[in-house]
């Protein structure tokens, strides 16, 4: 597994976050919240294709979809091997980033300590698709540029996107004067 690790630089967060350290016996199992609330507006982004910024994700490429064609069993073709209608139906309607499997979507996880929260995909094609690139010689597809496809709220310069930092910012202003 490819790992990757981003420290978040935002400055509002870390001293809202400071301040409930300074106020929390246990901070876990508020990190832990926050966590899991930034997991599921992650997971929510394969629904729509759209990244933290709100930019839709770019379209998978046609090497993707005849690759995907290519995998598709006899009950999504014709006798003479092109797809039947319900072949391109089940191709036109690939979202990008949600394979077969679910396991880009499904492998996002927080975990929370007393004093840190860490998000992570743990497939190794995560960073890949976060933050683009080109396709190894050994990949399915090598020597293929891929779009980045933002999915987690971090950019590659350690910030958040704007609408994500509101948001944490916004629970942890409630931890501190809601709870």
């Amino acid at each position: 597994m490819a790992a990757f690790t981003i420290t978040v630089q935002d400055q509002a967060v870390q001293a809202l976050l400071k301040r409930l350290a300074e106020r929390a016996t246990n901070m876990q199992p508020h990190l832990q919240a926050i966590g899991d609330d930034i997991v599921e507006r992650a997971k929510r982004r394969f629904e729509t294709s759209t990244g933290p910024d709100g930019a839709k994700w770019k379209p998978n490429t046609e090497a993707t979809l005849g690759m995907l064609a290519g995998r598709l069993g006899k009950s999504y073709r014709k006798k003479s091997g092109d797809l039947n209608t319900k072949g391109e139906r089940r191709i036109a309607g690939k979202k990008p980033l949600v394979g077969e499997s679910g396991d880009l979507r499904r492998q996002i996880v927080a975990v929370a300590t007393a004093g840190q929260v860490t998000v992570q995909a743990t497939t190794a094609y995560s960073a890949m698709h976060q933050f683009g690139g080109t396709t190894s010689a050994r990949s399915m597809i090598p020597g293929k540029t891929i779009p980045a496809r933002p999915y987690l709220p971090v950019r590659d310069d350690g910030t958040l996107y704007p609408a994500e930092s509101a948001l944490i910012l916004a629970a942890i202003n409630e931890y501190l004067h809601g709870s």
